[in-house]
């Protein structure tokens, strides 16, 4: 069995010759109402912009650096939000699973699910996420090369998911930052399936608060463009009205109100990589 281009999400399709998709929402769900509000927001920048939007939020965080940092609703409360969004906003959504058991659950309510860059080797998960029968996004482990994640797309494939994306988050450097890697865009490509690039958790400087990761959210539209310019098929913002007063990844997110503009640059580098890439 071969991966399929484009993959199915819900009622988008992410390839090389379709609309750039955007994984965009909170880090983590804090309420039914901003997310929500956040979604509402989404789906006007969808219609606008002519980009295919999922809306992201996990429902629980279970890789904080600190044992005591909020992690979010739990699955049972953090799933109703998320169909709750699905149908009120008419988005498809995504969120994190971390145990092969919370896949059958998230698979009922999310159009995809995501694995976490730090479980992208587990088989047990990876297996119980292709069998849900929806899109998987798997992101690249901080200490995985892109070549390597070969193997996570095969494991989803012999699970019997056929719409699989990777998606490209930076890599351990060593001092507490990450790096790209945008060699890695083309190599991941180049295995059949969508690449998305995850601009905002690229800028993470991993335990940089002490109990908590910080990082810096005035590189997410320069890493995004870069990732733009080399190729990618989508792009993964978190984002929130007032990042600085989330419980996660605050550091890191794109102000909503900012999230046009960023999306308005990276689409003309991107429209104009295809216009240069058509015969």
């Amino acid at each position: 069995m071969n991966p399929r281009l484009p993959a199915c999400i819900g009622q988008h399709r992410c390839g090389p010759d379709e609309p750039l998709l955007v994984i965009a929402g909170p880090c983590v769900i804090e309420s039914v109402d901003l997310c929500l509000r956040i979604a509402e927001h989404l789906a006007m920048l969808q219609g606008d912009l002519g980009v295919q939007v999922v809306f992201k939020a996990s429902f629980d965080k279970a890789n904080r650096t600190s044992g005591g940092s909020f992690r979010g609703p739990g699955i049972d409360e953090g799933l109703g939000v998320l169909s709750r969004i699905r149908a009120t906003v008419g988005l498809p959504v995504t969120t994190d699973v971390h145990l092969p058991e919370q896949a059958a659950a998230a698979g009922e309510v999310c159009d995809m699910l995501q694995i976490p860059a730090f479980l992208c080797r587990q088989t047990d998960l990876l297996l119980a996420a292709a069998a849900t029968g929806r899109a998987v996004n798997v992101k690249k482990g901080q200490f995985v090369a892109p070549g390597d994640m070969k193997h996570a797309v095969a494991k989803l494939l012999a699970g019997g998911c056929r719409d699989v994306l990777l998606c490209e988050r930076g890599t351990f450097f060593g001092y507490g930052r990450l790096v790209n890697d945008f060699a890695g865009l083309p190599t991941m490509r180049a295995m059949g399936v969508p690449v998305i690039f995850d601009a905002t958790h690229s800028v993470q400087q991993p335990a940089s608060l002490g109990g908590a990761t910080g990082g810096d959210r005035g590189l997410v539209e320069p890493l995004a463009r870069a990732a733009a310019a080399v190729g990618i098929d989508g792009v993964f913002f978190e984002t929130h009205p007032d990042p600085d007063s989330s419980p996660s990844d605050g550091p890191n997110m794109v102000p909503l109100p900012a999230l046009r503009g960023v999306l308005e640059r990276v689409l003309r580098i991107h429209e104009a990589r295809l216009a240069g890439e058509r015969p």
